[in-house]
Protein backbone atom coordinates (compact mmCIF):
# COMPACT_ATOMS: atom_id res chain seq x y z
CA UNK A 1 0.00 0.00 0.00
CA UNK A 2 1.46 3.34 -0.57
CA UNK A 3 0.12 6.62 1.42
CA UNK A 4 -0.95 9.93 -1.13
CA UNK A 5 -1.68 13.07 0.63
CA UNK A 6 -3.96 15.31 -1.86
CA UNK A 7 -5.29 18.68 -1.61
CA UNK A 8 -8.66 19.26 -0.37
CA UNK A 9 -10.02 19.71 -3.46
CA UNK A 10 -8.11 17.02 -5.05
CA UNK A 11 -9.69 14.37 -2.13
CA UNK A 12 -13.35 15.77 -2.71
CA UNK A 13 -12.73 15.88 -6.66
CA UNK A 14 -11.26 12.32 -5.92
CA UNK A 15 -14.50 11.16 -3.42
CA UNK A 16 -17.08 12.36 -6.34
CA UNK A 17 -15.19 10.79 -8.98
CA UNK A 18 -15.25 7.28 -6.83
CA UNK A 19 -19.03 8.08 -6.20
CA UNK A 20 -19.83 7.95 -9.58
CA UNK A 21 -18.31 5.00 -10.69
CA UNK A 22 -20.96 2.63 -12.55
CA UNK A 23 -23.68 5.40 -11.99
CA UNK A 24 -25.07 6.61 -15.61
CA UNK A 25 -27.16 9.21 -13.32
CA UNK A 26 -23.87 10.49 -12.00
CA UNK A 27 -22.17 10.87 -14.99
CA UNK A 28 -21.63 7.18 -15.71
CA UNK A 29 -18.43 6.52 -17.75
CA UNK A 30 -17.59 10.32 -18.48
CA UNK A 31 -16.14 12.58 -15.34
CA UNK A 32 -14.42 16.52 -16.42
CA UNK A 33 -12.93 17.88 -13.32
CA UNK A 34 -12.22 21.47 -13.99
CA UNK A 35 -9.20 23.11 -11.89
CA UNK A 36 -7.02 26.47 -12.42
CA UNK A 37 -3.31 25.74 -13.70
CA UNK A 38 -1.10 24.67 -10.98
CA UNK A 39 -3.83 23.42 -8.97
CA UNK A 40 -2.65 19.56 -9.43
CA UNK A 41 -4.77 18.01 -12.08
CA UNK A 42 -2.34 15.25 -12.51
CA UNK A 43 -1.91 14.20 -9.22
CA UNK A 44 -5.65 14.09 -8.47
CA UNK A 45 -5.84 12.14 -12.35
CA UNK A 46 -3.14 9.65 -11.47
CA UNK A 47 -5.05 9.38 -7.84
CA UNK A 48 -8.03 8.08 -9.50
CA UNK A 49 -5.91 5.72 -12.29
CA UNK A 50 -4.00 3.88 -8.99
CA UNK A 51 -7.92 3.42 -7.40
CA UNK A 52 -9.86 2.11 -10.82
CA UNK A 53 -6.42 -0.14 -11.50
CA UNK A 54 -6.36 -1.57 -7.91
CA UNK A 55 -10.11 -2.37 -8.24
CA UNK A 56 -9.78 -4.35 -11.58
CA UNK A 57 -6.82 -4.90 -13.51
CA UNK A 58 -7.19 -2.42 -16.70
CA UNK A 59 -5.02 -0.73 -19.41
CA UNK A 60 -4.40 2.74 -18.82
CA UNK A 61 -3.98 5.31 -21.46
CA UNK A 62 -3.35 8.83 -21.53
CA UNK A 63 -3.49 11.59 -23.66
CA UNK A 64 -2.21 14.93 -23.42
CA UNK A 65 -1.69 17.95 -25.97
CA UNK A 66 1.86 17.59 -26.77
CA UNK A 67 4.77 15.27 -27.29
CA UNK A 68 6.87 17.46 -24.17
CA UNK A 69 3.57 16.39 -21.84
CA UNK A 70 3.95 13.02 -23.02
CA UNK A 71 7.17 12.50 -20.70
CA UNK A 72 5.85 15.18 -18.13
CA UNK A 73 3.08 12.17 -17.66
CA UNK A 74 5.17 9.29 -17.69
CA UNK A 75 7.18 10.69 -15.30
CA UNK A 76 4.69 11.96 -12.78
CA UNK A 77 3.01 8.24 -13.34
CA UNK A 78 6.24 6.89 -11.80
CA UNK A 79 6.53 9.33 -8.85
CA UNK A 80 2.59 7.26 -8.21
CA UNK A 81 3.54 3.86 -8.97
CA UNK A 82 2.22 3.70 -12.42
CA UNK A 83 4.47 3.02 -15.38
CA UNK A 84 3.58 5.01 -18.92
CA UNK A 85 5.36 4.74 -22.05
CA UNK A 86 5.41 8.04 -23.99
CA UNK A 87 7.47 6.62 -26.86
CA UNK A 88 4.49 4.59 -28.14
CA UNK A 89 3.14 4.34 -31.81
CA UNK A 90 0.75 2.18 -33.30
CA UNK A 91 2.74 -0.09 -34.83
CA UNK A 92 4.81 -1.24 -31.63
CA UNK A 93 2.45 -2.72 -29.53
CA UNK A 94 2.44 -2.01 -25.60
CA UNK A 95 5.24 -3.71 -23.92
CA UNK A 96 4.29 -5.95 -20.67
CA UNK A 97 6.45 -3.52 -18.39
CA UNK A 98 4.27 -0.80 -17.86
CA UNK A 99 0.81 -0.07 -17.07
CA UNK A 100 -0.45 1.93 -20.24
CA UNK A 101 1.00 4.69 -22.83
CA UNK A 102 0.70 8.23 -23.36
CA UNK A 103 0.22 9.55 -26.70
CA UNK A 104 -1.21 13.29 -28.21
CA UNK A 105 -4.83 14.44 -29.89
CA UNK A 106 -2.77 14.83 -32.68
CA UNK A 107 -1.67 11.64 -32.90
CA UNK A 108 -4.54 9.73 -32.27
CA UNK A 109 -6.04 11.69 -35.48
CA UNK A 110 -2.88 10.57 -37.68
CA UNK A 111 -3.68 8.09 -39.92
CA UNK A 112 -4.93 4.69 -38.53
CA UNK A 113 -4.51 5.26 -34.98
CA UNK A 114 -7.53 5.78 -33.75
CA UNK A 115 -8.79 2.55 -34.95
CA UNK A 116 -5.60 0.93 -33.15
CA UNK A 117 -6.77 2.78 -29.89
CA UNK A 118 -10.16 1.95 -30.30
CA UNK A 119 -8.92 -2.05 -29.98
CA UNK A 120 -6.23 -1.41 -27.45
CA UNK A 121 -8.79 1.27 -25.01
CA UNK A 122 -11.34 -1.28 -24.84
CA UNK A 123 -12.76 -1.86 -21.02
CA UNK A 124 -9.49 0.80 -20.15
CA UNK A 125 -9.15 3.42 -17.97
CA UNK A 126 -8.26 7.15 -20.12
CA UNK A 127 -7.52 10.31 -19.23
CA UNK A 128 -8.11 13.17 -21.39
CA UNK A 129 -5.69 15.95 -20.13
CA UNK A 130 -6.93 19.54 -21.61
CA UNK A 131 -10.06 17.82 -23.45
CA UNK A 132 -10.56 20.99 -25.37
CA UNK A 133 -7.98 20.27 -27.80
CA UNK A 134 -10.18 17.41 -29.02
CA UNK A 135 -12.40 20.31 -30.72
CA UNK A 136 -9.46 21.98 -32.26
CA UNK A 137 -10.34 20.32 -35.48
CA UNK A 138 -13.26 18.42 -36.53
CA UNK A 139 -11.33 15.15 -37.65
CA UNK A 140 -9.49 15.53 -33.97
CA UNK A 141 -12.92 15.30 -32.25
CA UNK A 142 -14.01 12.36 -34.49
CA UNK A 143 -10.71 10.71 -34.24
CA UNK A 144 -11.06 10.82 -30.04
CA UNK A 145 -14.81 9.43 -30.11
CA UNK A 146 -13.61 6.58 -32.41
CA UNK A 147 -10.75 5.72 -30.30
CA UNK A 148 -12.30 5.76 -26.70
CA UNK A 149 -15.65 4.90 -27.19
CA UNK A 150 -15.31 1.77 -25.40
CA UNK A 151 -13.25 2.67 -22.45
CA UNK A 152 -14.71 1.69 -19.24
CA UNK A 153 -14.01 5.45 -17.81
CA UNK A 154 -12.98 8.52 -19.34
CA UNK A 155 -11.54 11.18 -16.82
CA UNK A 156 -11.36 14.30 -18.83
CA UNK A 157 -9.38 17.27 -17.36
CA UNK A 158 -9.59 21.17 -18.24
CA UNK A 159 -8.19 24.36 -16.68
CA UNK A 160 -9.63 26.57 -19.52
CA UNK A 161 -13.42 24.70 -20.00
CA UNK A 162 -14.35 26.81 -23.20
CA UNK A 163 -13.70 26.87 -26.35
CA UNK A 164 -12.96 30.00 -28.94
CA UNK A 165 -15.26 28.60 -31.53
CA UNK A 166 -18.58 26.35 -31.53
CA UNK A 167 -16.94 22.52 -31.55
CA UNK A 168 -18.27 20.84 -29.42
CA UNK A 169 -16.13 18.71 -27.10
CA UNK A 170 -16.38 14.86 -27.08
CA UNK A 171 -17.27 13.16 -24.11
CA UNK A 172 -18.32 16.53 -22.34
CA UNK A 173 -22.09 16.79 -20.79
CA UNK A 174 -23.98 19.99 -22.39
CA UNK A 175 -27.62 21.08 -21.34
CA UNK A 176 -28.94 23.99 -23.51
CA UNK A 177 -25.64 24.59 -25.11
CA UNK A 178 -24.00 24.58 -21.82
CA UNK A 179 -20.74 22.29 -20.62
CA UNK A 180 -21.02 21.08 -17.29
CA UNK A 181 -18.47 19.82 -15.44
CA UNK A 182 -18.29 17.18 -12.10
CA UNK A 183 -16.09 18.70 -10.20
CA UNK A 184 -14.87 22.63 -10.78
CA UNK A 185 -11.95 23.99 -8.88
CA UNK A 186 -11.09 27.98 -9.14
CA UNK A 187 -8.15 30.38 -9.56
CA UNK A 188 -9.98 32.23 -6.28
CA UNK A 189 -10.59 28.90 -4.57
CA UNK A 190 -7.30 28.01 -4.85
CA UNK A 191 -5.83 31.61 -3.75
CA UNK A 192 -8.41 31.36 -0.82
CA UNK A 193 -6.75 27.78 0.19
CA UNK A 194 -3.08 28.95 0.17
CA UNK A 195 0.05 27.03 -0.56
CA UNK A 196 -1.78 26.03 -3.80
CA UNK A 197 -1.21 29.06 -6.62
CA UNK A 198 0.48 32.51 -6.27
CA UNK A 199 -1.48 36.00 -7.11
CA UNK A 200 -0.59 37.17 -10.68
CA UNK A 201 -0.23 40.84 -11.38
CA UNK A 202 -1.30 42.78 -14.65
CA UNK A 203 1.38 45.69 -15.71
CA UNK A 204 -0.59 46.97 -18.48
CA UNK A 205 1.70 49.17 -20.61
CA UNK A 206 -0.25 51.88 -22.87
CA UNK A 207 1.63 53.27 -26.43
CA UNK A 208 1.53 55.84 -28.78
CA UNK A 209 1.43 53.35 -32.15
CA UNK A 210 2.11 54.62 -36.11
CA UNK A 211 1.70 52.35 -38.84
CA UNK A 212 1.63 51.91 -42.58
CA UNK A 213 -1.19 50.00 -43.92
CA UNK A 214 -1.84 47.51 -46.39
CA UNK A 215 -4.03 49.90 -48.33
CA UNK A 216 -1.46 52.19 -47.94
CA UNK A 217 -2.93 54.76 -45.25
CA UNK A 218 -0.86 55.88 -42.07
CA UNK A 219 -2.79 55.25 -39.13
CA UNK A 220 -1.73 56.52 -35.69
CA UNK A 221 -3.43 55.06 -32.62
CA UNK A 222 -3.04 54.63 -27.97
CA UNK A 223 -4.47 51.23 -26.95
CA UNK A 224 -7.50 53.61 -25.71
CA UNK A 225 -8.24 54.63 -29.14
CA UNK A 226 -11.47 52.98 -30.74
CA UNK A 227 -10.46 51.17 -34.17
CA UNK A 228 -12.08 49.03 -36.38
CA UNK A 229 -11.32 45.74 -36.48
CA UNK A 230 -8.57 45.06 -38.63
CA UNK A 231 -7.15 48.37 -36.99
CA UNK A 232 -7.25 46.39 -34.20
CA UNK A 233 -4.98 43.97 -35.29
CA UNK A 234 -2.49 46.27 -36.74
CA UNK A 235 -2.06 48.79 -33.54
CA UNK A 236 -1.20 45.34 -31.89
CA UNK A 237 1.16 44.07 -33.91
CA UNK A 238 2.95 47.58 -34.26
CA UNK A 239 3.28 47.57 -30.62
CA UNK A 240 4.86 44.34 -30.33
CA UNK A 241 7.24 44.70 -33.36
CA UNK A 242 10.74 44.80 -32.79
CA UNK A 243 11.31 48.16 -35.40
CA UNK A 244 9.71 50.07 -32.68
CA UNK A 245 10.40 50.94 -29.17
CA UNK A 246 6.91 49.68 -27.31
CA UNK A 247 8.25 46.16 -27.09
CA UNK A 248 12.05 47.08 -26.07
CA UNK A 249 10.88 49.37 -23.32
CA UNK A 250 7.91 46.59 -21.85
CA UNK A 251 10.96 44.17 -22.10
CA UNK A 252 13.29 46.18 -20.14
CA UNK A 253 10.71 47.10 -17.48
CA UNK A 254 10.17 43.32 -16.96
CA UNK A 255 13.58 42.48 -17.28
CA UNK A 256 14.19 45.14 -13.81
CA UNK A 257 11.08 43.17 -11.85
CA UNK A 258 12.71 39.86 -12.65
CA UNK A 259 16.34 40.73 -11.09
CA UNK A 260 14.52 42.32 -8.28
CA UNK A 261 12.58 39.37 -7.53
CA UNK A 262 16.13 37.29 -7.74
CA UNK A 263 17.64 39.37 -4.90
CA UNK A 264 15.35 36.77 -2.99
CA UNK A 265 14.81 34.17 -5.16
CA UNK A 266 18.04 33.95 -7.08
CA UNK A 267 16.14 31.18 -9.26
CA UNK A 268 13.34 33.17 -10.47
CA UNK A 269 12.49 32.92 -14.24
CA UNK A 270 10.97 34.86 -17.28
CA UNK A 271 9.18 34.05 -20.11
CA UNK A 272 8.22 36.00 -23.26
CA UNK A 273 5.36 34.75 -25.41
CA UNK A 274 6.46 35.64 -28.67
CA UNK A 275 4.34 36.36 -32.35
CA UNK A 276 6.55 33.67 -34.31
CA UNK A 277 9.96 31.95 -34.55
CA UNK A 278 11.56 34.92 -36.01
CA UNK A 279 9.58 37.09 -33.42
CA UNK A 280 11.36 34.69 -30.70
CA UNK A 281 14.70 34.94 -32.15
CA UNK A 282 14.62 38.92 -32.38
CA UNK A 283 13.34 39.33 -28.79
CA UNK A 284 16.17 36.98 -27.96
CA UNK A 285 18.73 38.55 -29.67
CA UNK A 286 17.64 41.89 -27.96
CA UNK A 287 17.47 40.59 -24.19
CA UNK A 288 21.25 39.33 -25.08
CA UNK A 289 22.34 42.95 -26.44
CA UNK A 290 20.93 45.30 -24.43
CA UNK A 291 20.46 43.30 -21.22
CA UNK A 292 23.89 41.35 -21.23
CA UNK A 293 21.80 38.24 -19.92
CA UNK A 294 21.40 34.78 -21.84
CA UNK A 295 17.73 33.93 -23.29
CA UNK A 296 16.89 30.86 -24.61
CA UNK A 297 14.44 30.16 -27.37
CA UNK A 298 11.97 27.29 -27.67
CA UNK A 299 10.02 26.85 -30.97
CA UNK A 300 8.07 24.09 -31.69
CA UNK A 301 10.15 22.94 -35.01
CA UNK A 302 12.84 22.19 -33.04
CA UNK A 303 13.46 18.18 -31.99
CA UNK A 304 15.39 19.20 -28.66
CA UNK A 305 12.74 22.11 -27.55
CA UNK A 306 11.01 19.46 -25.36
CA UNK A 307 14.43 18.69 -23.23
CA UNK A 308 15.10 22.52 -23.62
CA UNK A 309 12.21 23.57 -21.52
CA UNK A 310 12.76 20.74 -18.83
CA UNK A 311 16.63 22.21 -18.77
CA UNK A 312 15.66 25.64 -18.50
CA UNK A 313 12.68 24.55 -15.84
CA UNK A 314 15.62 22.88 -13.79
CA UNK A 315 18.20 25.57 -14.22
CA UNK A 316 18.53 29.24 -12.96
CA UNK A 317 19.02 30.69 -16.12
CA UNK A 318 16.68 34.22 -16.28
CA UNK A 319 15.17 34.24 -19.60
CA UNK A 320 12.89 31.88 -22.17
CA UNK A 321 11.48 32.75 -24.96
CA UNK A 322 9.04 30.76 -26.53
CA UNK A 323 5.86 30.88 -29.47
CA UNK A 324 3.70 28.05 -28.27
CA UNK A 325 5.68 25.31 -26.66
CA UNK A 326 5.15 26.89 -23.02
CA UNK A 327 1.35 27.62 -22.87
CA UNK A 328 -0.39 25.00 -21.46
CA UNK A 329 0.75 22.05 -19.10
CA UNK A 330 4.20 22.64 -18.82
CA UNK A 331 5.48 23.19 -15.35
CA UNK A 332 8.04 25.89 -14.70
CA UNK A 333 6.97 27.05 -11.05
CA UNK A 334 10.33 29.21 -10.81
CA UNK A 335 8.72 31.90 -13.58
CA UNK A 336 7.59 34.78 -11.84
CA UNK A 337 7.71 37.65 -14.67
CA UNK A 338 6.17 36.69 -18.20
CA UNK A 339 5.50 39.73 -21.42
CA UNK A 340 3.04 38.54 -23.38
CA UNK A 341 4.39 39.70 -26.66
CA UNK A 342 1.72 37.21 -28.83
CA UNK A 343 -1.05 38.82 -31.53
CA UNK A 344 -3.37 36.18 -30.39
CA UNK A 345 -5.98 37.57 -28.13
CA UNK A 346 -8.40 34.52 -27.68
CA UNK A 347 -9.51 33.83 -23.98
CA UNK A 348 -8.28 30.23 -24.43
CA UNK A 349 -4.57 30.90 -25.32
CA UNK A 350 -4.26 33.89 -22.93
CA UNK A 351 -5.64 31.76 -19.68
CA UNK A 352 -3.26 29.03 -20.97
CA UNK A 353 0.01 31.59 -21.01
CA UNK A 354 -1.33 33.06 -17.41
CA UNK A 355 -1.24 29.22 -16.56
CA UNK A 356 2.78 29.46 -16.67
CA UNK A 357 2.77 31.69 -13.60
CA UNK A 358 0.63 30.51 -11.17
CA UNK A 359 2.42 27.49 -10.02
CA UNK A 360 3.10 27.73 -6.13
CA UNK A 361 6.72 27.06 -4.55
CA UNK A 362 6.19 25.68 -1.00
CA UNK A 363 8.69 27.47 1.43
CA UNK A 364 8.08 30.82 0.25
CA UNK A 365 6.41 32.99 1.67
CA UNK A 366 6.27 35.72 -1.16
CA UNK A 367 5.34 34.67 -4.37
CA UNK A 368 4.31 37.17 -6.72
CA UNK A 369 3.89 36.67 -10.24
CA UNK A 370 3.85 39.80 -13.24
CA UNK A 371 2.69 39.60 -16.58
CA UNK A 372 3.48 42.67 -18.51
CA UNK A 373 0.41 43.30 -21.45
CA UNK A 374 -0.26 45.70 -24.09
CA UNK A 375 -3.26 47.57 -22.48
CA UNK A 376 -5.30 45.82 -25.57
CA UNK A 377 -8.99 45.99 -24.62
CA UNK A 378 -9.41 42.55 -25.48
CA UNK A 379 -6.11 41.23 -23.75
CA UNK A 380 -7.25 43.96 -20.40
CA UNK A 381 -10.79 42.14 -20.64
CA UNK A 382 -8.86 38.75 -20.39
CA UNK A 383 -6.67 39.58 -17.45
CA UNK A 384 -9.99 41.26 -15.55
CA UNK A 385 -12.04 37.78 -16.00
CA UNK A 386 -9.40 35.72 -15.26
CA UNK A 387 -11.17 34.26 -11.75
CA UNK A 388 -14.10 33.68 -13.47
CA UNK A 389 -15.07 29.25 -14.66
CA UNK A 390 -16.38 30.25 -17.79
CA UNK A 391 -18.45 27.48 -18.83
CA UNK A 392 -18.11 26.18 -22.36
CA UNK A 393 -20.80 27.71 -24.50
CA UNK A 394 -21.71 26.80 -27.88
CA UNK A 395 -22.38 30.44 -29.23
CA UNK A 396 -20.56 33.49 -29.83
CA UNK A 397 -20.90 37.00 -28.35
CA UNK A 398 -23.48 38.39 -30.26
CA UNK A 399 -24.03 42.24 -31.10
CA UNK A 400 -26.07 43.47 -28.44
CA UNK A 401 -24.90 40.91 -25.74
CA UNK A 402 -23.49 42.31 -22.22
CA UNK A 403 -20.17 42.59 -20.94
CA UNK A 404 -20.61 42.55 -17.43
CA UNK A 405 -18.30 45.42 -16.07
CA UNK A 406 -16.27 46.06 -19.42
CA UNK A 407 -17.21 49.12 -21.51
CA UNK A 408 -17.09 47.81 -25.08
CA UNK A 409 -15.60 49.19 -27.69
CA UNK A 410 -17.20 48.43 -31.37
CA UNK A 411 -15.75 45.42 -32.92
CA UNK A 412 -12.39 45.62 -30.26
CA UNK A 413 -13.63 42.79 -28.36
CA UNK A 414 -14.16 39.94 -29.41
CA UNK A 415 -12.94 35.53 -28.66
CA UNK A 416 -12.24 35.48 -32.54
CA UNK A 417 -9.07 37.02 -33.32
CA UNK A 418 -8.42 40.16 -36.34
CA UNK A 419 -7.90 38.40 -39.61
CA UNK A 420 -4.17 37.79 -39.17
CA UNK A 421 -2.19 39.56 -42.31
CA UNK A 422 -1.20 36.98 -45.07
CA UNK A 423 2.23 37.13 -46.90
CA UNK A 424 1.04 39.60 -49.12
CA UNK A 425 -0.33 41.77 -46.90
CA UNK A 426 2.67 41.49 -44.44
CA UNK A 427 4.46 42.93 -47.00
CA UNK A 428 2.62 46.06 -47.18
CA UNK A 429 2.67 46.53 -43.47
CA UNK A 430 5.23 48.56 -41.60
CA UNK A 431 5.56 49.87 -38.16
CA UNK A 432 6.64 53.66 -38.24
CA UNK A 433 6.63 54.14 -34.60
CA UNK A 434 5.24 51.90 -31.41
CA UNK A 435 6.58 54.21 -27.72
CA UNK A 436 4.88 53.12 -24.77
CA UNK A 437 3.32 55.60 -22.47
CA UNK A 438 1.53 54.99 -19.23
CA UNK A 439 1.54 51.95 -17.62
CA UNK A 440 -1.82 50.62 -15.04
CA UNK A 441 -1.24 47.36 -12.86
CA UNK A 442 -4.20 45.61 -11.57
CA UNK A 443 -4.31 42.17 -9.63
CA UNK A 444 -6.81 39.88 -9.13
CA UNK A 445 -7.96 39.67 -5.32
CA UNK A 446 -9.15 36.40 -3.76
CA UNK A 447 -12.77 37.77 -4.01
CA UNK A 448 -12.39 38.07 -7.80
CA UNK A 449 -12.02 41.92 -8.02
CA UNK A 450 -9.41 43.63 -10.00
CA UNK A 451 -7.79 45.99 -7.94
CA UNK A 452 -4.72 48.63 -7.79
CA UNK A 453 -1.32 47.56 -7.41
CA UNK A 454 1.51 49.43 -6.87
CA UNK A 455 5.20 48.48 -6.94
CA UNK A 456 6.79 48.78 -3.64
CA UNK A 457 3.91 48.12 -1.45
CA UNK A 458 4.33 44.83 -0.03
CA UNK A 459 1.15 42.42 -0.02
CA UNK A 460 0.34 40.41 3.12
CA UNK A 461 2.57 36.68 2.83
CA UNK A 462 0.24 34.07 0.98
CA UNK A 463 -0.64 31.10 3.76
CA UNK A 464 0.95 28.08 3.53
CA UNK A 465 -1.76 25.23 3.52
CA UNK A 466 -3.10 24.51 6.62
CA UNK A 467 -4.41 20.94 5.89
CA UNK A 468 -1.14 19.30 5.75
CA UNK A 469 -1.42 17.14 9.07
CA UNK A 470 -5.36 16.15 8.11
CA UNK A 471 -5.92 12.50 8.48
CA UNK A 472 -9.26 13.11 5.78
CA UNK A 473 -6.63 13.85 2.84
CA UNK A 474 -4.41 10.95 3.03
CA UNK A 475 -5.49 8.30 0.73
CA UNK A 476 -4.18 4.52 0.97
CA UNK A 477 -3.80 2.81 -2.81
CA UNK A 478 -2.69 -0.54 -3.38
CA UNK A 479 0.60 -1.40 -5.48
CA UNK A 480 -0.27 -2.48 -8.98
CA UNK A 481 2.22 -4.71 -10.57
CA UNK A 482 2.45 -4.33 -14.32
CA UNK A 483 1.83 -7.96 -16.59
CA UNK A 484 5.73 -8.51 -16.33
CA UNK A 485 5.86 -7.99 -12.81
CA UNK A 486 7.12 -4.94 -10.30
CA UNK A 487 8.90 -1.86 -11.72
CA UNK A 488 12.60 -1.62 -10.95
CA UNK A 489 13.91 -0.91 -7.61
CA UNK A 490 15.85 2.90 -7.83
CA UNK A 491 14.24 6.37 -8.88
CA UNK A 492 14.43 5.85 -12.48
CA UNK A 493 11.31 5.22 -14.19
CA UNK A 494 11.01 2.30 -16.88
CA UNK A 495 10.94 4.55 -19.43
CA UNK A 496 13.74 6.34 -18.37
CA UNK A 497 15.50 3.30 -17.90
CA UNK A 498 13.92 1.73 -21.57
CA UNK A 499 15.82 5.33 -23.36
CA UNK A 500 18.94 4.85 -22.38
CA UNK A 501 18.95 1.25 -23.22
CA UNK A 502 17.68 1.73 -26.66
CA UNK A 503 20.35 4.36 -27.14
CA UNK A 504 22.82 1.95 -26.05
CA UNK A 505 21.42 -0.85 -28.88
CA UNK A 506 21.22 1.70 -31.34
CA UNK A 507 25.01 3.14 -30.56
CA UNK A 508 26.01 -0.73 -30.86
CA UNK A 509 23.66 -1.63 -34.39
CA UNK A 510 26.41 1.36 -35.62
CA UNK A 511 29.20 -0.59 -34.81
CA UNK A 512 27.64 -3.99 -36.11
CA UNK A 513 26.79 -1.97 -39.65
CA UNK A 514 30.32 -0.90 -39.84
CA UNK A 515 31.94 -4.22 -39.26
CA UNK A 516 29.40 -6.25 -40.73
CA UNK A 517 28.97 -4.15 -43.91
CA UNK A 518 25.34 -4.97 -43.38
CA UNK A 519 22.45 -2.39 -43.84
CA UNK A 520 20.31 -0.94 -40.65
CA UNK A 521 17.47 -3.11 -40.97
CA UNK A 522 19.35 -6.19 -41.58
CA UNK A 523 21.30 -6.13 -38.46
CA UNK A 524 18.34 -4.80 -36.29
CA UNK A 525 16.81 -7.84 -37.71
CA UNK A 526 19.69 -10.08 -36.48
CA UNK A 527 19.70 -8.03 -32.80
CA UNK A 528 16.07 -8.57 -32.09
CA UNK A 529 16.32 -12.59 -33.17
CA UNK A 530 19.26 -13.07 -30.65
CA UNK A 531 17.74 -11.40 -28.15
CA UNK A 532 14.44 -13.04 -28.76
CA UNK A 533 12.61 -9.39 -29.44
CA UNK A 534 9.72 -8.64 -31.61
CA UNK A 535 10.12 -4.81 -31.94
CA UNK A 536 12.77 -2.94 -30.01
CA UNK A 537 9.28 -0.22 -29.30
CA UNK A 538 7.40 -3.08 -27.17
CA UNK A 539 10.27 -4.31 -25.46
CA UNK A 540 10.55 -5.18 -21.64
CA UNK A 541 13.43 -3.66 -19.97
CA UNK A 542 14.31 -7.49 -19.82
CA UNK A 543 14.39 -8.02 -23.12
CA UNK A 544 16.07 -4.69 -24.10
CA UNK A 545 19.05 -5.75 -21.54
CA UNK A 546 19.07 -9.46 -23.22
CA UNK A 547 19.33 -8.00 -26.49
CA UNK A 548 22.27 -5.67 -25.97
CA UNK A 549 24.11 -8.38 -24.03
CA UNK A 550 23.36 -11.23 -27.06
CA UNK A 551 24.32 -8.53 -29.63
CA UNK A 552 27.43 -7.24 -27.32
CA UNK A 553 28.43 -11.12 -27.70
CA UNK A 554 27.93 -11.21 -31.60
CA UNK A 555 30.14 -8.33 -31.66
CA UNK A 556 33.00 -9.67 -29.75
CA UNK A 557 32.73 -12.95 -31.85
CA UNK A 558 33.11 -10.27 -35.21
CA UNK A 559 35.91 -8.72 -33.71
CA UNK A 560 38.19 -12.47 -33.05
CA UNK A 561 37.03 -13.58 -36.37
CA UNK A 562 39.04 -10.31 -38.18
CA UNK A 563 41.77 -10.64 -35.65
Amino acid sequence: MTALRLRPWQRAAFDRFAATEGDPEGGGANFLAVATPGAGKTTFALACARWALAAERRRLIVVAPTSHLKVQWSLAAHRLGLQLDPEWTPSGGIAKDVHGIVTTFQQVATGDTANVLKGISHDAFVILDELHHAGDEKAWGDAVRLAFSTAHRRLCLSGTPFRSDTASIPFVRYDDGQAYADYEYGYGDALRDGGVVRPVYFPRVDGNMEWSAPDGSVLSASFQDELARDQVGHRLRAALSLEGEWLPHVLEQGHERLMHIRETHPQAGGLVIAMDQEHAQGIARLIRARFGTPADVVISDDPGASKKITAFADSDAPWLVSVRMVSEGVDIPRLRVGVYASTVSTELFFRQAIGRFVRWQAGRASQQAFVYLPDDLRLRTHAFQIMESRRHVLRRFEPGDELTGIDEQDGAFDEIPAEPLGPEQLSLFSVLSAVATGMQIHAISPTGVAVPFEFGVDEPDLPEPVFADDPMLELELPDIPTDAGWAPDGGRSVFEIKDELRERNADLAKRLVDITGWGHARVNGEMNRLGNVAAVSSATTDQLERRLRKSEEWLQQLRKRRA
